[in-house]
C-alpha cells in the first residue's frame, strides 16, 4: 500500500480511496459509499446501514463481504482510522446490492467519471509529483503552465499546451481577447512573485487571461502552488476552501474586487509541501470545482 490517496466527490459527497501498489488497483470506502447513495452525511447512520446490509449479505452468502478490507483513511479530523474498504468491482456489487434509484445513479456516475476527459486527466494529474516536470527556473512562467496544461490533456485535447486563438467566455465574463492575449501573458509573467500578496494577484492576472481553450482552472491552481511553494515554501490546502465560496471569489476578481480570494487562499496555506498525500487531495479539490453542479 502506498501513501496515494484520491477522493471522488459525488453530489458533493465525499468517496475517499487508496492506491494498491501490489494489486495495481484503488480500494473505496464502503461507509462513504454508502453515504453518497443514501445522501447520509451522519457516519453513525452510515456505520449502521452498512452493519445491517453486511449482515443481510452474509446471510445470502455474497462474496461481497469477504471481498472487503480494512486499510486505515483519513478522517475529517485528520486523523487516519480503520475503515471497512472495496474494490471497483466491489462498489458495482455493492451499488447493486441497495434496491433504490440513488444506487443506480450513482453506479453510473461511478462508471463513467472515470472514462471522461477529467477522469483521464486526473490520473495524470497525480502522477505529476513524481514528474519533476517543471524546472525550478520556469516556476512562475508562461513556459510552465503550457508545460502544465499540456501534461494534463495531451492526448485528451488536440490545443493541450497551446495558448488560444480564439476569444472565448464563460457565462457574462469575457476572458482576454485572442488578439491581445500574448502581449498580456507577457505582461502578467513579468509580475513580481515575491510575496503572498502579489502571487495571488499574478493568478488574478493569469486567471484573467484563461490561456488556453478548456482546463484554465486545474492548470493554473497547480501553477499557483508551485509559485507558492518556491517563493514561500507553502501551498495550498484545498480542502480548506469551499467550492461555492472560490467560485464566487473567482467571480468577484472579475470585478476588481480580489479580497475575497486574498482571504480564502491565505487561510488555507499550509508548510506541508512535500506531503504527497495533500498533493493528492489538492489536485481532488481542484477537479472537483470544476464539476458542474
Amino acid at each position: 500500500m502506498t501513501s496515494k490517496r484520491s477522493i471522488r466527490f459525488y453530489k458533493d459527497h465525499i468517496v475517499r480511496a487508496v492506491w494498491d501498489d501490489e494489486n495495481n488497483h484503488w480500494w473505496f470506502s464502503v461507509l462513504d459509499i454508502v453515504g453518497a447513495i443514501n445522501e447520509q452525511d451522519d457516519h453513525e447512520k452510515n456505520r449502521n446501514y452498512w452493519k445491517y446490509l453486511k449482515a443481510k449479505l452474509r446471510k445470502e452468502h455474497s462474496e461481497l463481504v469477504s471481498d472487503t478490507t480494512q486499510l486505515k483513511l483519513t478522517a475529517p479530523d485528520g486523523k487516519k482510522y480503520n475503515t471497512d474498504v472495496i474494490s471497483q468491482a466491489g462498489v458495482e456489487e455493492l451499488a447493486k446490492s441497495i434496491h433504490n434509484q440513488q444506487a443506480m445513479a450513482f453506479l453510473d456516475w461511478f462508471k463513467y467519471s472515470e472514462n471522461t476527459i477529467d477522469g483521464q486527466s486526473r490520473k495524470k494529474a497525480y502522477t505529476l509529483w513524481e514528474s519533476n516536470l517543471v524546472a525550478d527556473k520556469d516556476v512562475g512562467k508562461v513556459k510552465s503552465l503550457q508545460q502544465i496544461h499540456a501534461f494534463l490533456f495531451g492526448g485528451l485535447y488536440d490545443f493541450a499546451g497551446k495558448i488560444r486563438t480564439k476569444t472565448i467566455a464563460k457565462g457574462n465574463t469575457l476572458f482576454c481577447l485572442a488578439e491581445h492575449l500574448h502581449s498580456y501573458l507577457k505582461t502578467v509573467e513579468a509580475m513580481p512573485e515575491t510575496t503572498f500578496d502579489e502571487i495571488v494577484e499574478k493568478y488574478v492576472e493569469m486567471n484573467a487571461a484563461h490561456p488556453f481553450m478548456e482546463g484554465n482552472g486545474r492548470s493554473t491552481r497547480i501553477w499557483l502552488d508551485l509559485i507558492f511553494k518556491k517563493r514561500l515554501k507553502m501551498c495550498v490546502d484545498w480542502s480548506k476552501i469551499d467550492k461555492r465560496e472560490y467560485l464566487n471569489a473567482m467571480i468577484a476578481t472579475h470585478t476588481s474586487d480580489n479580497s475575497k480570494i486574498h482571504a480564502l487562499l491565505k487561510q488555507a496555506l499550509t508548510d506541508r509541501i512535500d506531503d504527497r498525500e495533500m498533493f493528492m487531495k489538492g489536485i481532488d479539490y481542484s477537479y472537483y470545482y470544476e464539476q458542474e453542479d
